[in-house]
């Protein structure tokens, strides 16, 4: 497992995320997360 590209692939969606949320688009923030999660799955 490559922790390293699982991380920045997280920190990354939750970047991506925290924008959504700031400006309340919670579904798109939430599609984030779930892909960001299935991405870090596969990795």
């Amino acid at each position: 497992m490559d922790f390293k590209e699982r991380y920045f692939a997280l920190f990354n969606a939750m970047s991506r995320a925290i924008e959504k949320i700031e400006d309340s688009n919670y579904g798109d923030a939430r599609q984030i997360f779930i892909a960001a999660q299935q991405k870090a799955e596969e990795i």
